[in-house]
């Protein structure tokens, strides 16, 4: 079995599982012992009115951009498209602008996040991925969700008001 399509057997095998919180609970001690890092891939999806796509998801508290783990064989770009495609039925129309990689040592010693700046984007319905997803809206910098993640937070503080970039989550 070669690697992409050993690559290909495990992403069925965890789309098959729905993550929720106790299976996150469960795994995740696995998930991290097997590898030494974690990448994940997020965006700040952002309207022509400024607003931000943000998602709350069925296994973990708060508000965070769409995106999620970077998978054997992909690039950045590439599980960014796939996840927010996944998430939130958002399709890129143009490039993305990486903003920076950020060190999530709060969630995980190893865990690693690079967020992308999303403008050029289509979304034909308001869907979000049942069961992974909880709720996903947009929404006004002075509206954000009271239980926003403080590291988005800082994320949209770094985009919108140029406040300097810090590279812990």
């Amino acid at each position: 079995m070669g690697q992409s399509e050993e690559a290909r057997l495990k992403r069925t095998f965890l789309q098959r599982l729905r993550p929720n919180r106790i299976l996150t609970a469960m795994f995740r001690p696995i998930w991290r012992m097997r590898r030494g890092m974690t990448l994940g891939a997020q965006g700040a999806v952002i309207d022509g009115d400024g607003r931000v796509l943000l998602v709350r998801h069925g296994y973990r508290p708060g508000w965070w951009f769409p995106g999620g783990g970077v998978e054997w064989g992909e690039t950045f770009e590439t599980a960014l498209a796939r996840e927010l495609e996944e998430e939130v039925g958002v399709s890129l129309t143009g490039p993305v602008e990486l903003h920076g990689i950020f060190s999530n040592f709060a969630n995980f010693a190893g865990d690693h996040i690079a967020v992308f700046v999303v403008r050029h984007w289509q979304r034909p319905a308001n869907y979000w991925k049942r069961g992974e997803i909880a709720e996903a809206g947009m929404f006004e910098r002075g509206d954000l969700p009271a239980l926003t993640d403080p590291g988005t937070r800082k994320r949209l503080a770094e985009i919108f008001d140029e406040a300097p970039l810090s590279a812990l989550w």
